[in-house]
């Protein structure tokens, strides 16, 4: 069983879709996480009940998306592996940082304590700077595992990197195994 959670870079959430179809369709069991703000906004890219109810039919799964709800999915519910995807910059600075004041973070706390693979798919206009620190800091954390970045705009966004999202799944399947896949940076 494979946790799959969204956090708020919401123009990435076509992405994430394919991934998690993609994950379903391979035969994967996931069961969805979504940050309280994913759950709860609505944006240009779209709404929230749609999003909900798109990944509770893929997944045929209900929605964590409370702490509350989350906090189990270490000691009681035992997932093979978390994937964050899209994972921003806010919360791999929580991540980095030990907050778990999110459902996100606190289904990724829970899962690590099992020493289980949490995989992250990267979505930050910061990373190249204020999270870098954060970046380095999970790269060095065991059973951390990242989805391989680039920069999706050097010249009107210096700052940011962008996971490939086609990578997920070969990114999980090296994690399940206890591996990095390929480099970190494409």
């Amino acid at each position: 069983m494979i946790g799959f959670a969204f956090c708020g870079s919401f123009c990435t959430h076509k992405k994430s879709l394919e991934q998690l179809r993609l994950l379903v369709e391979k035969g994967y069991e996931v069961v969805p996480v979504m940050s309280e703000t994913v759950f709860s906004t609505d944006t240009r890219f779209g709404e929230a009940k749609a999003l909900i109810s798109e990944v509770e039919k893929i997944t045929n799964h209900p929605i964590i998306h409370t702490i509350v709800d989350a906090e189990p999915l270490g000691p009681s519910i035992s997932l093979d592996a978390m994937i964050i995807c899209p994972c921003t910059g806010n919360t791999l600075a929580k991540l980095a940082s030990g907050i778990t004041d999110t459902a996100v973070c606190m289904a990724a706390k829970a899962h690590l304590r099992g020493d289980r693979p949490l995989v992250i798919t990267l979505a930050s206009n910061d990373a190249l700077s204020a999270n870098m620190k954060n970046i380095a800091a999970l790269l060095n954390r065991k059973c951390v595992y990242f989805v391989p970045m680039r920069q999706d705009d050097p010249e009107k966004k210096p700052h940011s990197l962008v996971a490939d999202f086609s990578l997920v799944l070969p990114t999980l399947e090296a994690a399940l195994e206890g591996k990095q896949y390929r480099k970190i940076f494409v």
